[in-house]
């Protein structure tokens, strides 16, 4: 009999601890389920990106530069519903931002242009990896989506400015006195020497002689003495 008590007394303590466990383990399970459900607010709240061109160059650029209209259309689907649907837009996102130093534009491809594109692969490229994370830090993720923002609109304001600085008329005689310069670099790099001169050798050992130009032979020719006379 009391073996049988004690049998039932084991048996209804693993029930209630089996019941505690249980009911932790659903605390957690919505505690976590709030926490990502604050997360996805977060995230879905701040991932709005600068998807439309912010100048005219940069929507007439679209049109010549297959990978940067790609780019900027991927940016203007927004991910609905799930966190996981950031992860993937975050993915899809560094695979076109990663094309953009294809078929750049010649008018744009110069060093300005591409350390720009650069950082704004790096800030992309940030943002997949933290959102795609464990524990995914909704902060980082945020300072990412302004940090985009920010280079978005560099890297626009850039290309407008060499657009704008490829207008601007040289001023009167510009042109002209950069082509006299450019004759002239020609000239002194052909002919170091000033065109018709000569330079005179002088002999060390008679350091009163000189070799006066124009005289046949190029003989010395010693200075008179006033005090000779004169043969007529």
């Amino acid at each position: 009999m009391n073996n049988k008590l004690t049998l039932l007394f084991f048996v209804l303590l693993m029930q209630f601890s089996c019941k505690d466990d249980n009911d932790v383990r659903l605390a957690d399970n919505l505690r976590d389920a709030k926490k990502k459900e604050l997360i996805f607010k977060t995230i879905n709240k701040g991932w709005n990106f600068i998807d439309t061109p912010i100048n005219t160059t940069s929507e007439a650029t679209m049109k010549t530069w297959p990978e940067w209209r790609a780019f900027m259309e991927e940016l203007s689907v927004k991910p609905k519903k799930t966190i996981t649907a950031f992860q993937k837009k975050a993915k899809a996102l560094s695979t076109k931002v990663m094309a953009l130093n294809n078929n750049i534009p010649t008018q744009f491809d110069n060093p300005q242009i591409r350390s720009r594109i650069a950082t704004l692969i790096t800030q992309v490229r940030m943002l997949d990896l933290y959102i795609n994370l464990d524990k995914v830090s909704d902060k980082k993720v945020t300072e990412r989506l302004a940090e985009i923002n920010l280079e978005l609109v560099s890297l626009q304001r850039q290309m407008d400015k060499i657009v704008e600085k490829s207008k601007i008329p040289m001023e009167v005689g510009e042109s002209e006195l950069l082509m006299m310069l450019d004759t002239t670099r020609a000239i002194q790099a052909g002919n170091p020497g000033m065109p018709g001169s000569k330079t005179m050798p002088v002999n060390p050992k008679m350091p009163g002689n000189q070799v006066i130009p124009g005289n046949p032979g190029g003989a010395a020719t010693s200075p008179k003495n006033p005090n000779e006379a004169r043969v007529e």
